[in-house]
């Protein structure tokens, strides 16, 4: 398994963590221009038939495994060819964002099989229609919005994420991941653009109803809770990819610092606001020395245990916007600053992917528990990585995120 060294980068982060400024600023134009340049790279490898959309290279290779639309990942990589085209305005991109996301199109029609059309449609049309305002995607975003509203049960007040058998969730009770948090985003959105105003106050009640009920007095996360799908009374908390029920996930924790700082853009209240430095404050507290988490900040066999650079991805990304919304300067400077030490911990050679394979990152791990995708590149962890990388060039420069 893969083993940080303490160089003296390490040791500039550690310092910068007991809050000593960092020595350097992360150069967010150049390594933007690495990521297009490994997104070419994919371009030319990819099929151009049947499953075709990345999702991890394959451990031990350097090839990409491909999947179909209907893949709970098949929305980063369109996202990742939109964000590429916001960078370079190439004409390429935006023909191979829209030919990628055309793909997902059959998702806004069908019925909705779990929670993910968020991560599908909003990260593939959503910036498509934020970057061309073509009225075609903005009707696909808006059915889709419909189409996840299906799955909130009001009994329990939060989306139904998993709408099938799946082991441990005590089927055909309600379950709920925190992944779900981003997905409300689909519907904020949608809500604000033509969709029905109960849109909003089904992702408001989502977030409100997880936020009683899916953490432990320290602010981590359980992964999924179970309610009861009639009374609505919370089951238990549990873990399905993490080391164990009372473990704190990273991407877990990596969702809620992302979904709640997401929430309270969308929606002002206060409470959101909070309650995204709580989760963030815990995660920072328990982080090794170059910003990127194990796996599972528990898992007892730490430090040989694999990293997970997909949360640290997201949570650079969220820490981010979180720090634009915190009134208190030296709070605000304190989740930029280890949001910078994170991504330039990225951009090093130790979690680079670089001539290896023709993704962004090394050493993300995916589902530990089942034995798939350990010690990998994962395309979620390069979509998150080339978003956050757009958040910080836009701060430098000083222009708003949204």
């Amino acid at each position: 398994m893969y083993n940080t060294r303490y160089t003296a980068f390490a040791i500039i982060t550690l310092l910068s963590f007991f809050g000593r400024p960092a020595s350097a600023q992360i150069n967010a134009a150049r390594q933007l221009a690495y990521c297009t340049e490994q997104v070419k790279k994919t371009l030319r490898i990819i099929p151009r038939h049947g499953n075709n959309i990345p999702r991890s290279v394959v451990p031990g290779s350097s090839e990409w495994k491909f999947v179909g639309y209907k893949d709970w990942c098949s929305g980063f990589w369109p996202g990742i060819l939109w964000y590429s085209y916001e960078v370079t305005k190439s004409k390429t991109f935006l023909a191979e964002a829209e030919a990628f996301s055309s793909a997902l199109k059959p998702l806004s029609a069908q019925h909705a099989f779990d929670h993910d059309l968020g991560f599908q449609i909003f990260n593939s049309y959503g910036n498509g229609y934020r970057l061309t305002k073509n009225p075609k995607y903005k009707e696909i975003i808006l059915k889709t919005a419909d189409t996840l509203a299906t799955l909130f049960n009001p009994k329990v007040g939060t989306i139904l994420s998993w709408p099938r058998e799946v082991p441990g969730m005590q089927w055909p009770q309600h379950n709920t991941i925190i992944d779900n948090m981003i997905n409300l985003e689909l519907l904020f959105w949608a809500s604000r653009n033509g969709g029905e105003k109960r849109l909003y106050d089904i992702a408001f009640s989502h977030a409100e109803v997880t936020m009683k009920n899916h953490f432990r007095p320290d602010y981590s996360a359980y992964h999924a809770v179970i309610y009861d799908r009639e009374t609505g009374k919370k089951i238990k908390g549990l873990t399905h990819q993490g080391y164990a029920d009372n473990s704190m996930w990273a991407r877990g924790q990596s969702w809620a610092i992302y979904g709640y700082t997401m929430c309270f853009r969308e929606t002002g209240n206060a409470a959101f606001l909070e309650f995204a430095q709580k989760v963030s404050d815990v995660y920072l507290s328990k982080l090794p020395a170059d910003g990127i988490p194990y796996w599972d900040f528990n898992d007892p066999s730490i430090p040989n245990a694999p990293k997970d650079a997909s949360a640290a991805a997201v949570v650079a990304s969220g820490l981010l916007e979180l720090s634009t919304f915190v009134k208190d300067k030296a709070k605000s400077q304190k989740y930029r600053k280890n949001a910078e030490l994170m991504l330039t911990s990225l951009s090093s050679s130790a979690y680079q992917s670089r001539n290896k394979n023709s993704a962004f990152l090394l050493h993300s791990t995916g589902h530990k528990p089942n034995g798939s995708e350990i010690d990998t590149p994962i395309i979620y962890a390069d979509y998150y990585y080339i978003e956050a990388l757009l958040r910080l060039e836009k701060l430098q420069k000083g222009m708003k995120l949204n």
